[in-house]
């Protein structure tokens, strides 16, 4: 990768650049809000055909692992941001040694890399969290289950995404060969040398989640509390705002979100996912399940259903820009998520369903596409739930090829 091939093109009137890290959706998505905000985006991509790379001019194709590729990328930007939680340590710690502005910081991103390291900061603030340990082999593990029951969830702490690297087990012996990658990792220091992450299996009536953006100034916005629905460990739909919410509990949702972006110092947009647990009566509490230090699926409806998207809030965030509006435009906002299928040819579904669905918006993200892979989503607004539920499954079902007419 050569110098010329990093520098990206200025917009005239001392506008910033903006890198990212990483050539994903992220990115792609970033790049309109970008355009009207004349804010010139640098991604490193990870191959010439990335998402991200099909649309935005300076997309230098370089590994993110690679110490020197990245600092060289990073030389032109005022500065950088990431599509992924997963560049390493060392990456960032060079970074910081160079003087760029990084957002998130590596001390706040951490808490998005490490589920250990979540955990234990979350329970130092008082964060409601689901009981949970730090287990090194198959007796810790035993004696976690015996204490909380069985079944209980097993998190391998770095690299899990989607349902991956995570399992519900009956027994210590259904992890035995993630507990066999620990023993390898403790002297190499290694993904797993720390251990597992154990937590209770908590009886949720539902998932939820909170999208919010913070400055480096310290100023802080959050869209409304949604609902996302889960279909085999992946989100297929998400519901702006979440039905039947007790608005005091949409609160607190929103005051935990806030905190602990604040006690992080976290900047850009983070979303917390979390679980609503039904309490005795008709009420309901809250734990936090994960958090996500980046644009995240569950704000994909923020793009048509928001008054400021969460791509464009993320640029204002990390620009230390003031905030935009997060006013939902719509009393509803469903969006639904893209699988891929068995098709590859995406573009006659797609004038199918424009002319089906007029009011239907279709965000598709550059993917190849194969069974399974999340590769765009779709967006409806409106006064009726249902009618939008419907509009949404049947756009994504039809996009997946699971229905054809």
């Amino acid at each position: 990768m050569t110098s010329a091939e990093t520098s990206p093109r200025r917009a005239p009137g001392g506008f910033p650049v903006v890198g990212i890290i990483g050539g994903g959706q992220l990115a792609r998505m970033c790049q309109p809000p970008a355009v009207n905000l004349a804010i010139t985006l640098c991604d490193l991509a990870e191959t010439p055909d990335s998402a991200a790379a099909l649309v935005i001019p300076s997309a230098p194709v370089g590994d993110y692992t690679d110490v020197e590729v990245v600092r060289r990328f990073a030389a032109d930007c005022d500065v950088v941001t990431f599509d992924h939680e997963h560049v390493p340590a060392d990456v960032l710690a060079a970074l910081e040694a160079d003087g760029v502005v990084l957002h998130p910081s590596p001390s706040s991103l951490v808490y998005a890399q490490d589920k250990l390291a979540m955990r234990r900061r979350l329970g130092a603030i008082g964060t409601p969290c689901p009981r949970w340990a730090a287990v090194q082999d198959q007796k810790e593990l035993s004696a976690f289950g015996d204490e909380v029951g069985w079944p209980v969830v097993v998190k391998t702490p770095k690299g899990g995404y989607d349902g991956k690297g995570v399992r519900v087990v009956s027994s210590p012996e259904e992890v035995a060969d993630w507990f066999a990658l620990v023993e390898r990792d403790r002297d190499s220091g290694g993904k797993l040398a720390d251990g597992l992450l154990a937590e209770e299996k908590v009886p949720f009536s539902r998932e939820l989640a909170l999208v919010i953006a913070r400055s480096p100034s310290g100023q802080a916005s959050a869209w409304p509390v949604v609902e996302t629905v889960q279909t085999d460990g992946i989100c297929t739909q998400v519901i702006a705002p979440a039905p039947d919410l007790d608005p005091e509990l949409a609160a607190e949702v929103t005051e935990t979100g806030l905190q602990v972006a604040g006690e992080l110092g976290v900047t850009g947009v983070m979303a917390v996912e979390l679980f609503e647990v039904p309490t005795d009566g008709s009420g309901s509490r809250v734990v936090v399940n994960e958090l996500a230090m980046r644009p995240h699926n569950s704000g994909h409806w923020t793009i048509d259903g928001a008054v400021t998207s969460q791509f464009e809030q993320h640029l204002r965030a990390v620009l230390d820009l003031p905030l935009g509006d997060t006013r939902a435009r719509a009393p509803w906002t469903v969006m639904g998520n893209v699988l891929g299928g068995e098709h590859e040819s995406l573009y006659p579904a797609y004038r199918h369903l424009m002319a089906r669905d007029p009011g239907l918006k279709v965000h598709l993200y550059g993917k190849g596409v194969r069974p399974g892979r999340k590769i765009g989503h779709v967006n409806v607004s409106g006064a009726d739930l249902a009618q939008l539920r419907e509009r949404a499954q049947h756009a994504a079902d039809y996009l997946q090829g699971v229905v054809t007419e």
